[in-house]
């Protein structure tokens, strides 16, 4: 695991230093450079790596590292779970490791196949690789988009990075706001691959791999993830599908256990890392490390926090875990900055962090972590999931009764702030909205947090002009477009491992694990499983009359205790109402009152200031949006202004 950077441009080796530098907290163990000579038309490739090392903590895995003949040169960022192997194929053709890193079997396995050696990874990446013979630089990106990638492209240069605070070490790179990319964050709280906030730089998309020689960039998706229609009859029954699952999960975290390093695991006592824990205990020789974040109980009245420490401990206990119960009050006002600087992105999610603090904490006893991300998408966990069936249920009563009493009156119904029906009101209120829509513009209307009316509100002239006509939903259509004849659960489920899980819990998890210097592995998103899923396990026993993860739990439950399989949804999520109105009220008041968005130029005062005094009044309950008010304010005066950021 580490941090990567590199360009093919005019660029010299103090600035490649610089990018490399500002990546330290991805790679505290080793540092590299690689300059190359200079190409026919005067450019240099560089490359630079900062690397956290997990196989072979020697000095044979330093990196850049190069083939033999020093023709090829990689700066890696992942974990390749079959290299053990890909090793053995290669060295049956002949070719002689140096090291036992799996950074060497992707060398070769390039040289042996060409870039679409890519298909044959089983793991999460971003790898670089210069190849002086062709003058070409090769980049790629795993399946899922679990690591990042970041590329600028002006005229003949190409610059890219595990982290966007690199990019801009680079002279010329620009600073400067993309509407486009703004709506779409005010939309959904985080910007859909491939824009980022930032003009001019892109997020290369997962699945995809990119060319880059003689000024001419080429990109391809070398896999997508692919479901069958609707009317589709899937093989197996129950019973055998279920014991397949487990087979096929259990043996995707044994494979996902490879580590010269300690390695433990999230806890929430949810379903999902509960059985990763399963799967680690049976192939772990030793005690599994286990690590739970909660708050005191102040913090969780009406919040969608881990309420229930105690199952986790219990489960913990129950496959005889080290584990460990972190209770945390944690700084918020001096904690946001830094994580806002981490992230590169205003993501305003407040889970980056408890995700944050539990890889701090995790990081004095190991350095990798397994995580829950992905399971549900693989198998409708979502509460959006479960709002389908329901909606379809609601639409059958008369619309008079659904348009002209119910709808008005949920959403008349004061937020209840503070109290344990918030999330009741909250999501009642989403049925109301949504319930009576088609399904596309329902889901689309659930994953919306300012609405159109809202954002028209909020906007001056200036940004409204810039952004008229501009589509927020134009990724998410073409995602719903391309499985357009699958059933609209797994249309659903495509749309959530395309934009959402890619763009928003994969993001924020890389990036407040690596702040850390913590890697953390998915093995919901092993590629292999996740199709063998899509193909044979039909929406109805992902989503089985109203419960979520129907199969998974069926193929789980010989491994868990029964109170893990009736546990609700849990998560590290974080008290954002509460903070907002004890210690980040200041900040508010600070960064987001009239004089400040004044000078921004970008909203209304006044429309800001509704915002927060409805909230403050228990009118409305407004506290995700002025959250991502106050992110996008804190990261315009890191990122746009300069004044400064967090360096470790």
């Amino acid at each position: 695991m580490c941090g990567i950077c590199g360009f093919v441009s005019q660029d010299d080796e103090e600035t490649l230093a610089r990018m490399t530098a500002v990546l330290l907290h991805r790679g505290p163990d080793d540092s590299g450079l690689y300059l190359s000579q200079p190409t026919a038309d005067g450019l240099r490739a560089g490359l630079g790596n900062r690397r956290l090392a997990i196989l072979d903590l020697s000095a044979a895995g330093h990196m850049p590292m190069s083939d033999p003949e020093r023709t090829l040169w990689i700066t890696y960022n992942g974990e390749i779970y079959n290299y053990p192997q890909l090793r053995k194929e290669l060295e049956a053709k002949g070719y002689r490791f140096r090291s036992k890193s799996d950074t060497e079997a992707i060398v070769y396995l390039y040289q042996s196949e060409g870039p679409e050696f890519v298909r044959r990874l089983n793991g999460m990446f971003a790898i670089a690789i210069w190849d002086e013979r062709r003058a070409q630089l090769f980049l790629a990106r795993d399946h899922f988009g679990i690591k990042p990638l970041y590329y600028f492209h002006q005229s003949d240069r190409l610059a890219f990075a595990s982290e966007v605070k690199a990019l801009l070490e680079l002279p010329g790179c620009p600073r400067r706001l993309n509407p486009e990319a703004l709506h779409q964050y005010l939309t959904f709280q985080w910007v859909p691959d491939p824009l980022t906030l930032f003009e001019g730089i892109y997020k290369l998309p997962a699945g995809h791999y990119m060319l880059f020689k003689e000024g001419q960039l080429r990109m391809v998706e070398y896999w997508d993830l692919n479901f069958p229609p609707a009317n589709h009859r899937f093989p197996g029954s129950e019973r055998e599908l279920a014991e397949e699952l487990r087979q096929r999960f259990t043996r995707a975290v044994e494979m996902q256990l490879l580590s010269d390093v300690p390695l433990g695991t999230f806890l929430s006592a949810g379903l999902d890392s509960s059985s990763i824990l399963a799967a680690m205990a049976q192939a772990a020789p030793d005690p599994v490390r286990t690590f739970t974040i909660s708050f005191p109980p102040q913090y969780r009245v009406g919040e969608t926090t881990l309420d229930d420490t105690a199952v986790a401990a219990r489960t913990a206990r129950h496959f005889g875990c080290r584990h460990t119960d972190i209770v945390v009050e944690p700084k918020a006002a001096e904690l946001l900055p830094k994580l806002v600087w981490h992230m590169d992105e205003p993501v305003a999610d407040s889970s980056t962090l408890t995700a944050y603090l539990v890889s701090r904490e995790a990081r004095q006893s190991v350095t990798v972590l397994m995580s829950g991300i992905g399971g549900d998408e693989l198998f409708a966990g979502y509460r959006k999931h479960r709002a389908h069936q329901l909606a379809r249920r609601y639409q059958r009563l008369p619309s008079l009764l659904r348009r002209g009493i119910l709808e008005p009156l949920v959403l008349s119904l004061p937020g209840l702030r503070g109290t344990p029906l918030k999330e009741i009101v909250r999501l009642a209120k989403k049925m109301a909205r949504s319930g009576s829509l088609p399904p596309v513009e329902r889901f689309l209307t659930d994953s919306t947090h300012f609405s159109e009316a809202q954002k028209a509100e909020l906007y001056l002239p200036a940004l409204r002009d810039q952004i008229n006509g501009l589509d927020p939903y134009v990724r998410h259509r073409a995602y719903f477009e391309r499985v357009r004849d699958a059933d609209f659960v797994n249309q659903m489920l495509y749309l959530d491992s395309k934009a959402f899980n890619v763009s928003l819990n994969l993001t924020y998890n890389d990036k407040m694990s690596m702040a850390s210097s913590v890697e953390v592995r998915v093995p919901f998103l092993d590629w292999e499983l996740a199709e063998w899923v899509a193909n044979n396990v039909s929406p109805d026993l992902k989503l089985h009359n109203g419960t979520t993860k129907h199969i998974l739990r069926q193929a789980m439950r010989p491994l868990l205790p029964p109170e893990v399989l009736r546990q609700k949804k849990a998560s590290f999520g974080a008290p954002t109402d509460y903070w907002l109105a004890t210690e980040l009220r200041g900040m508010v008041d600070d960064l987001l009152g009239e004089d400040r968005i004044r000078r921004r130029g970008l909203f209304r005062p006044a429309a800001v200031r509704r915002l927060v005094s409805e909230h403050r009044a228990g009118r409305r309950d407004w506290s995700l949006q002025i959250w991502q008010l106050l992110t996008l304010e804190l990261w315009m005066q890191i990122f746009m202004d300069g004044r400064g950021h967090e360096t470790t």
